[in-house]
């Protein structure tokens, strides 16, 4: 496997972004497809917490999701988390109580897809992955927080802008997303929207971190964002002090192709009004290698069973 050509590894440094039409096969993207259905279908709802996900932007949100045990320890399990608007809160008892079927009220399904998944393991621990990293300077990456998002129809709700390393910081930053359609993802149905440019702008250093929270005792109690007091750009960054504003640039991307994302480039997608599921399954690579070091506080945690999957098999 070659990686990416050096137009390719261009058009990604300037932009932070990089779009790789048909990188799946048709007959991989459905595998992945009638895999995503199959887990809907088959979790237990019984047992369920009924775990609902929102990012942890909007501080009126009063949700415990993103600090409950279920969340926090997802990263070496198959989670299902659900949307917030396939709900109705019952005003006396505040009981909540899903209005739609299951299948057709998950936001995600997460953490560890590649790990416990054999359709999702074949198209993530690939060659062609670790000829990618390779192409992109990783020394020795690491695969972490493999999910689905469906972004249901009419519910699937928006996530706002962010950068990627906020999330999985190292120091210095390293992370990059894997990003593939499932299903066709255009203007009108939740699909990417891009800040071309924006990792390499001055105010482009990751600011803040999305971290545990602890308690007086030292005890993890939730989540929350706190100030980066480590490095904001990864190693031999070119950064422009002044430059133009960032231009969003809405994607149109086509089952199983693949958009590559910068850890610090800024994107965000909008709310899925539309009558169609946008699935898309995503993974990131962080840098294991010497001189990087993986924050002990980030929110999601390596599995105690030997870390994070290396994508490299020597």
């Amino acid at each position: 496997m070659s990686g990416l050509t050096d137009s390719q590894l261009a058009s990604f440094h300037k932009n932070g972004y990089l779009v790789i039409p048909d990188y799946l096969s048709s007959e991989e993207t459905s595998s992945l497809i009638t895999e995503t259905n199959t887990l809907l279908t088959t979790f237990d709802l019984s047992t369920h917490p009924l775990t609902q996900f929102t990012t942890g932007d909007d501080e009126k949100d009063s949700k415990p999701h993103v600090g409950d045990d279920y969340f926090l320890t997802s990263g070496d399990k198959l989670r299902f988390f659900f949307e917030p608007d396939a709900f109705s809160t019952d005003p006396q008892t505040g009981t909540s109580t899903l209005t739609r079927p299951k299948e057709v009220a998950v936001n995600k399904i997460g953490h560890a897809l590649h790990a416990l998944s054999e359709p999702f393991e074949k198209v993530t621990l690939s060659d062609r992955n670790a000829a990618i990293a390779r192409s992109l300077g990783f020394a020795d990456p690491r695969v972490l927080q493999s999910m689905v998002i469906c972004k249901q129809p009419g519910i699937g709700g928006a996530v706002p802008p962010h950068r990627d390393s906020e999330f999985l910081y190292t120091r210095p930053p390293s992370a990059v997303g894997w990003w593939i359609a499932l299903q066709d993802a255009g203007p009108g149905n939740a699909t990417l929207g891009m800040y071309k440019g924006s990792h390499r702008r001055a105010d482009g250093a990751i600011k803040r971190r999305f971290v545990r929270k602890l308690n007086g005792e030292g005890v993890v109690c939730g989540t929350e964002f706190v100030e980066n007091d480590g490095p904001g750009f990864p190693k031999d960054s070119e950064i422009e002090e002044q430059g133009d504003a960032e231009e969003v640039e809405v994607l149109d991307v086509k089952a199983g192709s693949l958009v590559l994302i910068h850890g610090n480039v800024l994107h965000k997608s909008e709310k899925n009004t539309g009558g169609k599921s946008r699935f898309a399954y995503t993974f990131h690579v962080i840098e294991g290698g010497e001189g990087w070091e993986y924050d002990e506080r980030n929110w999601l945690q390596p599995p105690e069973n030997g870390g994070f999957s290396k994508l490299y098999k020597q």
